[in-house]
């Protein structure tokens, strides 16, 4: 299925956001790539990182304490770890997934999975797999 592109302004995407006035203490500013809200009663959060980079200590708990108080608060969420080696345009519905945060626990994923695989299952499933 061919979809149109969702980037609106290609020359704004390009900009860059610096955190640079923003540090208190050892504490800056962190970023989420993707969120879906299904009706204010499913979440997801996406993160991207190239290749085999990690997520950044701070940025993993970051995504876990967002999550978790999502889940707290009477809503089904999921974080997804997806990974590219992409140059250009990333379609991150179908980049691997690589660990996905559910009912507050880290679960990496050993088979092949999208990004919008990983999505439909949890919607219809309550779970990635």
């Amino acid at each position: 299925m061919t979809m149109e592109s969702a980037i609106r302004n290609r020359e704004y995407a390009k900009q860059l956001i610096d955190f640079k006035g923003l540090h208190f203490g050892t504490l800056m500013p962190t970023d989420i790539d993707a969120f879906i809200d299904f009706g204010d009663s499913k979440f997801v959060f996406i993160e991207v990182k190239h290749g085999d980079s990690l997520l950044p200590y701070g940025q993993r708990v970051a995504l876990e304490r967002l999550a978790d108080a999502c889940i707290v608060a009477g809503k089904k969420t999921i974080v997804i770890v997806a990974s590219h080696d992409s140059v250009g345009d990333i379609d991150i519905a179908n980049l691997p997934v690589r660990e996905v945060r559910i009912h507050k626990a880290w679960h990496p994923i050993e088979a092949h999975l999208t990004v919008r695989d990983a999505i439909e299952q949890w919607l219809i499933r309550g779970r990635y797999i």
